[in-house]
């Protein structure tokens, strides 16, 4: 057995039971090949129930920070990042977008799943927002089918402020590929690239239910931090879409 797979038969249970997580849709997940799972992001541990909800191993890359290892509680979190396959990667300037690419290319050349949160930076406010364009780069180039994937629930599991994890359901929805057949060939061109990008993320809200913002989620959560978000939602405040029942009864 995999690491992956001892780790998931450790992990799954326990977080099932604590999360129950209600899955729709497995049945557009290809069970072999490369793919390329679009997700929006609400919460740090998204991938820990993506990895738990899906059949197949899922390769994310994340930023060096969260494989922090100064707490015991952060070692804990980066024992399982880890152990699921998470791939640490230096964001910064000049540092980290060739390598977040090289290593995308390479697992997708494996036949692996790779996940990807298009949108960059969590939603400071449930709300979905514009997608990066390397998501498209990525598809265009690699041809890889895109499956566009909606989280429900995992924002309210520990949202901002909250020391102690809160149960609640986790919903999945898991769409059918994207069509990017008119935009082939074209992952140089900047505007065929952001025009795939935005339908993947059209996909994305179709399963999501979310409101969709224009603005990229990293400029929001800056405008917040310094304090001058005069028209910014409020990202303590609740939001439709993914902050309403998650998928099932």
């Amino acid at each position: 057995m995999s690491l992956y797979g001892a780790a998931k038969t450790v992990i799954a249970p326990v977080t099932r039971t604590l999360w129950p997580i209600r899955v729709e849709g497995l049945h557009h997940l290809p069970e072999q090949g490369p793919v390329i799972l679009a997700v929006n992001h609400l919460s740090l541990i998204d991938p820990l129930f993506l990895g738990v909800a899906l059949p197949r191993p899922i390769i994310f890359i994340a930023k060096r920070e969260l494989f922090a290892e100064d707490r015991i509680s952060r070692r804990l979190f980066t024992r399982v990042l880890r152990a699921l396959g998470q791939l640490p990667v230096d964001r910064r300037p000049g540092q980290g977008s060739q390598d977040a690419m090289d290593h995308s290319l390479d697992v997708l050349a494996q036949g692996n799943v790779f996940g990807i949160f298009p949108e960059g930076s969590r939603s400071p406010d449930g709300r979905l927002y514009r997608g990066q364009t390397g998501l498209a780069w990525l598809a265009l180039t690699s041809k890889a089918p895109v499956i566009p994937v909606a989280l429900a629930g995992t924002d309210r599991i520990r949202p901002r402020g909250r020391r102690i994890p809160a149960l609640r359901r986790v919903g999945v929805r898991v769409g059918p590929p994207v069509d990017l057949s008119a935009w082939a060939g074209e992952s140089g061109r900047a505007r065929s690239r952001r025009a795939a990008t935005d339908a993947i993320m059209a996909a994305i809200r179709e399963l999501s239910g979310q409101e969709q913002v224009a603005r990229f989620a990293s400029s929001v959560k800056a405008e917040l931090e310094r304090g001058r978000g005069a028209g910014a939602p409020d990202p303590r405040g609740r939001a439709a879409g993914p902050d309403a029942a998650p998928p099932g009864p």
